[in-house]
């Protein structure tokens, strides 16, 4: 088939699982119709993964089943494939005989990668490659200083976020016409999407750990903190309370539409009691910030954006690296963060920031030996924000938090966790202890030890670090490349 006689439109979604305020859909509905929409579970980056009871995995199966069945209703299909991604798209728009491939733009750079492959391989073949703006508010240059430089620090990007804002950037993108351009596909590709099993991996624990995946679950978890935004500024970083939004793997498979979300927060910010409202749309931005961070510097993968810090000599103790995976460093808050990691696949935010200070400036590990831990444990793992906040944790990123203002993990547990109800939650050994022993539990009397059954070497770990021995240990350490830092 001749480009001239191409016609319609392949959809190719990615990090964005839903058939509404779609950016793909929305603008592949431009060309006449047919319509089609795949997604392909994409070999290049499921092969890779070091388990096959992967959260996520099964969250974006769960995902994709459901939209399949919502675009089913609406007369068409999903086309689903388990293939590597540079291969199936060429291979699939040119057997349908589409114009034009759209797809939501990704920021990470092997999935840019990716993409220019795939839009050479289609330009061969005479098939445009047209990706889009979808899951950030703001991308790439749409922020930029009056100078027109970008930014390397929040504050004034989220200010300059603010001011840029117009209604338009929140409106959602019609995709009423689905319906009447929707086509179900042809042989091979009209048929059930592939099950959990069949494309190697097994199905896990997301209803015990309460995770309803697709839009379903992003609508309820979306309606359930609209009623608890307010309280959002005063709660998020208590970890025994529920004040967070529980959005973020919703918002990582864009099974929720980031433009709703920040509709509705830019507005109850602007009214009385909008102060949690405010906070949150913050959070919002740092996602859109730590996305341009990664596009315009992707060496931050696997380098420091402050260069002075990139060749740290960290000595990456191995015990202490095991330690602190294996929740066992003595310091209940950190151990408590780690075990609802690995339990549920997730993190609170102010924990995610207090076990990563504590792996980099109490152990002298490598931030980037935290990240990749925490890439494969967290189901809302995203590289750009994960990446960021990491950094930010080990002084070695943009706006980061100074080398010498370190975290002081009994202090942080007994600001945000004052009565000791995380820690009981997950360091159930320590529950018999009174809320002001819980904190730093190797102070207790011996004989107190003994009584409430918790005897530090034995029952619960020592500290493995003195925090005061490890903080001048830190300054010392990170003070051999701060006077190169600008």
């Amino acid at each position: 088939m001749t480009a001239a006689r191409r016609a319609g439109a392949l959809a190719w979604l990615r990090r964005d699982l839903r058939d509404f305020d779609n950016a793909a859909l929305h603008h592949a509905l431009a060309l006449d119709p047919p319509l089609y929409v795949c997604f392909v579970f994409d070999r290049a980056i499921l092969d890779a993964l070091p388990t096959r009871a992967d959260r996520r995995v099964d969250f974006i199966h769960r995902s994709v089943v459901e939209l399949d069945a919502a675009l089913r209703r609406r007369g068409g299909a999903l086309i689903v494939e388990h293939a590597d991604a540079r291969e199936a798209i060429p291979r699939i728009a040119r057997a349908l005989g589409v114009a034009e491939v759209f797809a939501g733009r990704d920021y990470e750079p092997d999935a840019i990668a990716r993409d220019d492959a795939v839009a050479d391989s289609l330009a061969k073949q005479g098939i445009a490659f047209t990706s889009v703006k979808d899951h950030v508010v703001f991308e790439r240059d749409d922020v930029v200083s009056q100078a027109g430089r970008p930014f390397s620090v929040f504050t004034p990007y989220r200010n300059a976020w603010l001011k840029r804002l117009q209604p338009a950037d929140l409106e959602s993108y019609d995709v009423e016409r689905l319906a009447s351009a929707l086509r179900r596909p042809p042989p091979p590709f009209d048929r059930d999407v592939p099950s959990l099993r069949s494309i190697g991996f097994e199905t896990t624990d997301l209803d015990a750990v309460g995770v309803v995946a697709g839009m379903r679950g992003g609508r309820a978890r979306y309606d359930d903190f609209q009623r608890c935004i307010d309280a959002y500024a005063r709660a998020r970083d208590y970890p025994a309370l529920d004040g967070s939004s529980q959005l973020s793997v919703h918002l990582r498979f864009g099974t929720v539409s980031v433009r709703e979300l920040a509709r509705f927060a830019h507005a109850r910010s602007q009214e009385p009691g909008g102060e949690g409202a405010a906070t949150w749309l913050s959070e919002l931005v740092w996602r859109d910030f730590f996305s341009q961070i990664l596009w315009r510097h992707p060496r931050v993968v696997s380098h420091a954006f402050r260069r002075p810090y990139d060749g740290l000599p960290f000595p990456d103790d191995p015990s202490h690296v095991a330690a602190w995976r294996e929740a066992r460093t003595g310091y209940p808050i950190v151990d408590a963060a780690m075990r609802q990691l690995h339990a549920t696949g997730y993190m609170h935010n102010r924990l995610r920031m207090v076990a990563a200070s504590f792996l980099v400036k109490h152990l002298l590990v490598d931030w980037r030996i935290g990240e990749r831990h925490f890439a494969d444990w967290l189901i809302d793992y995203d590289l750009a924000s994960n990446n960021g906040n990491w950094q930010w944790a080990a002084s070695t990123g943009c706006d980061a938090q100074p080398y010498f203002r370190i975290f002081n993990p009994v202090s942080q547990s007994q600001r945000f966790d004052a009565d000791g109800a995380f820690i009981r939650r997950w360091v159930p050994e320590l529950a018999l202890l009174d809320a002001d022993d819980i904190h730093a539990p190797w102070r207790v009397p011996q004989l107190v030890q003994q009584q409430r059954g918790v005897v530090i070497g034995r029952d619960y770990p020592a500290p493995i670090v003195d925090h005061a021995v490890a903080r001048e240990r830190a300054l010392a350490f990170f003070r051999s490349a701060s006077d190169g830092v600008a």
